[in-house]
């Protein structure tokens, strides 16, 4: 799987965690110089509390493009630190 925006791979794998027709990609998938942390925060009754990442492709800036949940719940433990995207953001097989 990749997630792709602006014709940059964001993060490729081939071990994506998929709860909710939402693939999460592994940490050490990421291209790590297209992510900046975001002070932004949610709340999951399922998962837990979610961190997000802004996504910065040259001169163009996705804000809250991508989430990921540093502690988790226990029922969602397998994706913690795990990568998910927003909808603007593609996801190829």
């Amino acid at each position: 799987m990749k997630a792709i925006w602006k014709d940059a791979v964001l993060a490729e794998s081939n071990n994506t965690k998929v709860i909710d027709n939402t693939h999460y990609f592994p940490p050490d998938s990421l291209n790590s110089r297209y992510f900046q942390l975001s002070d932004t925060h949610s709340e999951s009754p399922q998962e837990g509390r979610a961190s997000y990442f802004h996504i910065q492709v040259e001169d163009q800036k996705k804000e809250d493009a991508a989430w990921f949940y540093p502690h988790p719940k226990e029922a969602a433990s397998e994706i913690k630190n795990h990568v998910a995207f927003t909808k603007e953001i593609e996801i190829e097989d």
